[in-house]
């Protein structure tokens, strides 16, 4: 068996909330189980589909990162944490659903790549459940989207988060070595 080390990358989680209040409980909670974020994003309206309707009829989007370099292995167990919460979500506001959306994934030099629970075709299975997809890629300088990927990701609004993210990750790697 060849030994390797597994690639270390930057953690983020894309939080989709309807309010200020419950962003700040979703974020202390991100933060009891991964740390005080590095970075947290400005809100972006969700408005690119319906499809989380059962949460709230009008959604925002933040992404945060968390600190450190951590082990690219870890995002089913990230996955697993993150849908805790989002049951945690759904029993403090009294509610059979979540009320947040919580979507784990990380950045590192080429791409970004998210967590699901749902399977298709550009889906990759890891284990207990837990998808992952390279949702975009970073290339010729920028970052790329691929047929599958998600409106909101393709339309680039994201992208400059995205951007100062993997900077974070260039950095940071430097200095691990």
């Amino acid at each position: 068996m060849i030994a390797v080390r597994p690639p270390l990358v930057k953690r983020i989680a894309g939080i989709l909330y309807p309010d200020e209040e419950r962003l700040e409980w979703t974020i202390a909670g991100l933060t009891r189980l991964w740390g005080k974020p590095d970075r947290v994003s400005e809100p972006v309206p969700f408005d690119k589909t319906d499809y989380y309707r059962d949460i709230a009829p009008r959604l925002l989007r933040r992404f945060a990162c968390f600190p450190g370099l951590v082990d690219a292995g870890g995002l089913a167990d990230w996955k697993h944490q993150s849908h805790e919460l989002e049951e945690d979500s759904a029993r403090l506001a009294g509610r059979a659903l979540r009320s947040v959306n919580i979507d784990p994934g990380y950045v590192d030099g080429a791409r970004l790549i998210l967590a699901s629970t749902k399977d298709h075709a550009h889906r990759i299975w890891l284990r207990d459940g837990i998808y992952a997809e390279v949702t975009l890629r970073w290339r010729f300088g920028k970052w790329e989207s691929f047929d599958y990927t998600f409106p909101d990701f393709k339309s680039g609004v994201y992208d400059g988060f995205l951007s100062a993210v993997r900077e974070l990750w260039l950095e940071e790697r430097k200095s691990k070595t």
